[in-house]
């Protein structure tokens, strides 16, 4: 097995050792090297988004001093969930791999499925309520963002 591999699976089973978290651990690589690990800390920060890839997307974006990791391969322990899929879709590495599939995962109590079956419903559709409120000064900000001469662009 891939070393960077095994080292996202070491943080997701040391992970659930410790008692810190749930059973998931990422890695970001550039050239060759290690430059971001994470575990999963959702229960130990009480913040629903510290899944182990968006902690490890963060963490090499600062280590990077970049907002895009170009060039980098994550390794995670699990197929991403439908967050992280996001951040990371956002991020643009080169390559994902994974190691446990997301039907491993529901099998194991972490279910993604309804969120997977949610997104793709406008918005008026989605279980969650969802309520359009438009405004002009909300447009606005658009309009302001494409004329500015400053923005980055990402």
């Amino acid at each position: 097995m891939n070393l960077f591999m095994q080292t996202a699976i070491a943080l997701a089973t040391e992970n659930v050792r410790s008692g810190a978290g749930g059973p998931f651990g990422a890695v970001v690589v550039k050239d060759g090297a290690i430059i971001a690990t994470a575990a999963n800390a959702v229960t130990a920060t009480n913040d629903p988004t510290a899944h182990a890839e968006i902690l490890a997307v963060r963490k090499a974006c600062q280590a990077l001093n970049h907002y895009q990791l170009d060039g980098c391969e994550i390794y995670t322990s699990c197929e991403p969930c439908p967050m992280c899929l996001g951040a990371i879709y956002w991020a643009r590495p080169t390559v994902v791999y994974y190691a446990n599939t997301r039907a491993e995962a529901a099998e194991a109590g972490f279910d993604d499925s309804f969120i997977y079956e949610q997104v793709p419903l406008a918005p008026h559709q989605r279980e969650l309520r969802m309520i359009h409120l438009p405004h002009d000064e909300a447009l606005d900000s658009f309009l302001k963002w494409r004329a500015s001469q400053s923005r980055i662009s990402y």
